[in-house]
């Protein structure tokens, strides 16, 4: 299968090339930057340079692919509203080229505006501001395979730049690992390669779902998180307001635990990496 992944140089999408060529498809990575996917040339998929913003560009490229995975965001949070709608746009015009035919588009989201032990048959708040698996649905609709794999808020493992790496600076840079009222609100985590995994299988298995949940650790407290995270630094874990996290507080204050049976049982998938607190137990997650 030529299978289209774009953020192929990101931290999940390059882990999604590595799994689809060791599993023997063909892949052509989308990413802004040719030079930052030298891996990736390496481990054997083609590299084509498509910005999120190349409508033209994302068309023509899936135009060409037996099956398409969208993985890129722009992550810059200060701009979050202005990337929902670039996000939206992309999905749509790679969903534009898949139309008319049975070749399977698969999304990527997150696990705010679902509510606490949700299931991926529980759609997420329409007051959600990302609209990637809105957009899906949308797309099926109108006759698209459209799914939408739902990531943990923690994708972790070495070499993370995620939200726990964002938890890391702020207990360095106040001198606290905090963590808002009582700590009781849960996160879910997935080792990264085992969400690579989650969207082979889906992939493979034709799509058929409208949401996969990629969730190993289904609920791990928020307070043991920033236990881990004091513990490893030699810092105070204390509960702080909501100012102490700034523009961080929604994350660290929602509750993003769910189920993932459906999707384990649906794919066959079964985690092997090490679960998220493990993950945060090695000096290699605060290094200077």
């Amino acid at each position: 299968m030529h299978v289209v992944v774009t953020g192929a140089a990101g931290w999940v999408g390059s882990a999604v090339v590595h799994e689809l060529i060791r599993a023997g498809h063909e892949v052509t990575g989308l990413a802004r930057s040719a030079e930052k996917s030298t891996s990736l040339t390496a481990a054997g998929a083609k590299i084509r340079q498509v910005a999120l913003d190349d409508l033209d560009g994302l068309r023509a490229a899936a135009a060409e692919a037996d099956a398409v995975i969208h993985t890129a965001f722009d992550h810059d949070f200060s701009r979050f509203l202005e990337n929902c709608e670039q996000d939206r746009r992309a999905i749509e015009a790679l969903g534009s080229a898949l139309e008319g035919s049975d070749r399977p588009l698969l999304v990527t989201s997150g696990l705010l505006g679902l509510a606490r032990g949700a299931t991926e048959s529980d759609a997420p708040s329409p007051a959600s501001p990302r609209k990637s698996e809105a957009a899906a649905r949308v797309l099926a609709e109108r006759g698209v395979r459209a799914a939408t794999v739902r990531l943990a808020p923690s994708v972790h493992g070495l070499g993370d730049h995620g939200f726990v790496p964002i938890l890391v600076r702020l207990a360095k840079q106040t001198g606290v690992s905090a963590y808002l009222d009582d700590g009781s609100n849960c996160w879910s985590g997935v080792y990264r390669q085992d969400a690579a995994r989650v969207y082979r299988l889906a992939l493979e298995r034709g799509a058929t779902e409208p949401a996969y949940h990629a969730v190993a650790d289904e609920a791990v407290p928020f307070k043991a998180i920033a236990e881990m995270i004091g513990r490893r630094l030699g810092l105070p874990v204390e509960s702080r307001d909501r100012e102490h996290f700034g523009w961080f507080a929604v994350m660290a204050g929602a509750d993003m635990s769910v189920s993932g049976a459906h999707t384990r049982t649906l794919l066959g998938w079964q985690p092997q990496g090490p679960d998220l607190l493990a993950d945060l137990d090695q000096p290699g997650y605060y290094g200077d």
